[in-house]
């Protein structure tokens, strides 16, 4: 019996500028600023689980002044935290 040669697919991490620039399109309104329900649909567009918390959660950790929103300047300190989730490209 031959088997079929199939492509083994490659992931790797994503490094934090690959991160921001993914980040900085779920503004989904274009205001400068990612929400925390922003967050919560980009995160699912990729493919998490847990997105309601993971969301709050990175919220919570990025939004350095406390406006609820992530803005331009925090996005860096998102993209360090989001980091640790181990998302990769494939």
């Amino acid at each position: 019996m031959r088997k079929s040669w199939c492509p083994r697919q490659v992931e790797t991490p994503m490094t934090e500028d690959q991160l921001r620039s993914m980040i900085k399109r779920f503004d989904r309104n274009g205001d400068g600023k990612i929400s925390r329900r922003e967050l919560r649909i980009g995160l699912r567009s990729i493919g998490l689980r847990f997105t309601y918390f993971r969301a709050w959660s990175a919220l919570r950790h990025a939004d350095l002044n406390g406006d609820g929103v992530i803005s331009d300047e925090e996005i860096n300190e998102l993209a360090k935290y989001v980091s640790k989730w181990g998302i990769t490209i494939s």
